[in-house]
């Protein structure tokens, strides 16, 4: 006899907050139960009361999981969970009531259709077309309609790659929803995974991880038309077509509607189409037809005829009579019988193999054939089949025919699936299979310590969730292009950018490239299709980063900058170019293109600084300067400003021969002399230019590009070609400067001998590291000739006689005075000729 307490039918499309208007009323009164067709939204729901009334007061019931305070008021179940006929509670409520025309779980939902009741009101959630029957089966339920707050609106095909953010694609298959989920990961940065076969621990992680927004995709089986909340904003279907447990068949309009309509919340409109190219293989259109649009956004379909139904309290007399009721018939038109579900299956394989074993199997008594019954009813987590499922039955019922399971047994059989090794696959495998323990250990009569063991059940299969959530999410999710994609168009102060002090760039976390000095570098482990985001994302917030980074190298001193290669280099980068013009003492300063990036500001600050490091650089090459200033002194002769330019251009020095001294008057050398410029037998030169520092900083402002002795000492050895400031002497080079002491000291020789030959002293040459060959071949470039002393006769006593040395520079003079001279014409049979007569 049902009770005479309200009963209400709210019935409507998604988004018409039937579930809200349910956890309102039963809040409203001292106790109540409802009953959700998914753990996961008991779970949801549990936890939004929780928020209102308290924990203490609040119990969720599943299978495997039971959290039951001592005084607890209100009791948030999965259907199958859910107390008998309302268990007593003053409300009582049943969610997705039109999965009573599910072939699986149908029977579950239509029992509580007809049977839960609570002491003061009832209500019945579920869709519209559940309307005829509820006023056939329940002609006393007061029916409420309720209209979808935001509109559903058909958006047509969208390829994968032009998918609106916050989009949920809908497969029917794991292959496909794995295949799907992989190609986001490629264009979009990844997805989050919500399939039947994950715990519900794992699909929370997974739900959660699209919810904060860190991917905006997820990719799920129908189960996510299951009355879950999610903020999706269009819903595309991988498919129309979904495997029934029977055949491949066609959505229904109104199961294309109850998945579409997850699409939009509150009063956000939402939309609904197909992904483009992931049309079916047979006949069936791959789009949806104009009649199946209408009736999925206008709400209008067919209206239920059937509801599936199985005898709630069958009689355990016998394990024959169970089947016997199990099998009946129902005598109200608008019932059907469910078709064989797994627990009959299960339940009639086993008695048929036990029909001669009943004392064996200890099936005899009612109390036993409901416990029988009741083994026989633990869920296929493992989704293994009828056959390898009763085995496993079996097995459970020959240990549980000694009252209960010991600890230990329970315990190894944890241990055993206590282990986070593997792939996605045999994770979710080891899931199953402690779901199985979960719920052998939550049944009270079942296990000893149930306690205990239902703890460690479910912390190992919070452990293997958190596993296979890290496994899925390192598969499907790309976090560092999700969030890229999040900011394409957004403004770049909008970002989480940070710069790791080891230059590494980071958006929200995630690395991206590296900054080195001022150039940023794209990530090289980042494919070809992301390197163009990254670059995108990086140059967004470079201004910024660039500009923070300046401005510490200018507050700092720049005493990390270093002068090489002809430019000004910081952390391994060029910063700046050195452009030395016609004077390098009055070099400019040109900055990186990398720093283009900075703000007029920024950019001035800091190459005013530069400006004023590299003056200090280059104090070392200040002659230079001075040569170029009495360029333009009005004292100098055209014939000094000539040789001044020739210096400079010669960084400092330049040999006799290209000097031209035959047009310099002597009358103008005191004036050049006094600018610092020395007169040599061989060389023209600035002896302050030849120290170490002016000639590394010439050098490295990449003005002189010959070989540099940063040291630049006296004598180096000969091979190669010579450094800057040196000249050949022998297998050995001389610094110009110290060649002219040398030669000085010769000339100074001739001078006070007065003779035509006369003796030079080698001791200062060799002191330098000349040897006396290298000696020898210097004074040879000066115009001196060597005439070797006689050596002693042998057996004779004391010293050789000394080298004699005689200057002798005729024959250099009359090279130097034909120096000008044109050639004479090559003869006529000369192979030249015709050649002389071109340059003529």
């Amino acid at each position: 006899m049902r009770n005479q307490s309200t009963l209400k039918a709210v019935l409507g499309p998604t988004n018409t907050g039937k579930t809200h208007l349910a956890i309102e009323r039963m809040c409203a009164h001292s106790s109540g139960a409802m009953g959700f067709p998914l753990r996961l939204l008991a779970r949801e729901v549990y936890d939004r009361v929780v928020a209102i009334k308290g924990e203490s007061q609040v119990a969720l019931i599943t299978g495997e999981e039971r959290i039951e305070p001592p005084n607890a008021r209100y009791f948030l179940c999965t259907a199958e969970a859910m107390p008998k006929n309302g268990g007593g509670h003053a409300f009582v409520a049943l969610d997705e009531a039109q999965l009573a025309g599910n072939r699986e779980r149908g029977h579950i939902f239509t029992d509580h259709l007809l049977h839960a009741r609570g002491r003061e009101e009832t209500l019945m959630l579920g869709a519209a077309t559940l309307e005829p029957l509820v006023r056939s089966l329940l002609p006393e339920a007061e029916i409420t309609g309720r209209p979808r707050f935001s509109t559903l609106t058909h958006i047509g095909p969208r390829k994968l790659s032009r998918l609106p953010p916050r989009s949920a694609i809908v497969a029917f298959s794991a292959e496909q929803v794995y295949t799907v989920a992989e190609m986001l990961r490629r264009f979009r940065g990844g997805s989050a995974i919500v399939m039947g076969a994950l715990s519900p621990e794992t699909r929370n992680r997974q739900v959660e991880l699209f919810q904060s927004g860190e991917v905006d995709y997820i990719v799920a089986t129908d189960a996510i038309g299951m009355g879950l909340n999610l903020d999706i904003n269009h819903v595309a279907f991988a498919s129309l077509k979904k495997f029934d447990g029977m055949r491949m068949r066609r959505l229904r309009p109104a199961e294309m509607a109850q998945i579409a309509g997850r699409a939009g919340r509150h009063q956000r409109d939402g939309t609904f189409g197909t992904l483009a190219g992931a049309g079916d293989t047979n006949a069936e259109p791959a789009e949806f037809t104009e009649e199946e649009v209408y009736a999925i956004e206008e709400h209008k379909f067919a209206p239920m005829t059937k509801l599936y139904w199985r005898e709630s309290q069958p009689r355990f007399d016998t394990i024959k009579t169970l089947i016997g009721d199990l099998e009946r018939v129902p005598h109200e038109p608008e019932l059907k019988i469910v078709p064989e579900t797994v627990d009959l299956a299960i339940l009639k394989r086993l008695a048929d193999e036990s029909e001669g074993a009943a004392e064996r199997l200890g099936v005899k008594t009612a109390s036993q054939v409901r416990r029988f019954w009741e083994v026989c009813s633990l869920p296929d987590f493992r989704q293994q089949g009828a056959e390898t499922h009763s085995r496993f039955v079996a097995r459970l019922w020959q240990d549980l025919r000694q009252d209960y399971i010991g600890a230990d047994y329970i315990a190894a059989r944890i241990s055993e699936l206590d282990n986070m090794q593997g792939d996605i696959h045999a994770l979710q495998g080891r899931i199953a299979a402690i779901r199985s323990w979960a719920y052998i250990c939550q049944r009270p009569d079942w296990v000893l310590a149930r306690d205990e063991m239902a703890a460690r059940a479910r912390a190992v299969e919070a452990k293997l969730s958190d596993a296979l959530h890290g496994r899925l999410t390192e598969r499907f999710v790309n976090r560092r292009t999700a969030i890229l994609m999040k900011s394409l168009g957004q403004d770049a102060s909008l970002l989480a950018v940070s710069l790791a002090d080891d230059g590494t760039l980071c958006v929200e976390d995630e690395p991206i490239g590296k900054v080195e000095g001022f150039r940023f570098t794209v990530d090289p482990s980042a494919n070809h299709t992301d390197r163009k985001m990254l670059l995108s994302a990086g140059e967004k917030a470079l201004p910024r980063i660039l500009g923070e980074k300046a401005r510490k190298l200018v507050a700092e001193g720049l005493d990390e900058l270093a002068l090489k290669k002809g430019g000004i280099w910081w952390a391994g980068q060029r910063i700046a170019k050195i452009d030395p013009g016609k004077n390098s003492v009055e070099a400019k300063i040109i900055l990186s293109r990398e720093l283009d990036v900075l703000t007029e500001r920024d950019r001035a600050q800091l190459l005013a600084a530069h400006e004023g490091w590299l003056a200090k650089q280059i104090e070392p090459i200040a002659p230079l300067g001075k040569m170029e200033q009495a360029t333009h002194d009005a004292d100098a002769s055209s014939q000094a400003r000539a040789l001044l330019l020739t210096l400079i251009a010669g960084h400092g020095f330049i040999t006799r021969e290209k000097a031209g001294l035959e047009h310099l008057p002597k009358e103008v050398r005191p004036f050049l002399r006094r600018l610092g410029v020395t007169f040599g037998a061989l060389d023209i030169f600035a002896p302050a230019l030849l120290k170490p520092a002016p000639r590394m900083v010439l050098h490295a402002m990449g003005v002189d590009r010959r070989p540099l002795n940063e040291a630049m000492i006296p004598v180096i050895d000969g091979k190669g070609k010579h450094p800057s400031g040196y000249r050949p002497a022998g297998k050995q080079a001389v610094r110009i400067d110290v060649a002219e002491k040398i030669l000085k000291a010769a000339f100074e020789a001739r001078a006070n001998s007065g003779k035509r030959r006369f003796l030079i002293d080698p001791s200062l040459a060799i002191s330098t590291g000349l040897t006396f060959d290298s000696f020898k071949r210097l004074l040879g470039a000066a115009g001196f000739r060597n005439h070797p002393g006689k050596a002693l006769a042998e057996g004779a006593l004391g010293p050789p006689s000394p080298d004699n040395w005689e200057w002798r520079p005729s024959r250099k003079k009359q090279q130097r005075s034909s120096k000008g001279k044109r050639p004479g014409k090559p003869p006529q049979n000369n192979a030249f000729s015709a050649l002389a007569d071109l340059i003529t």
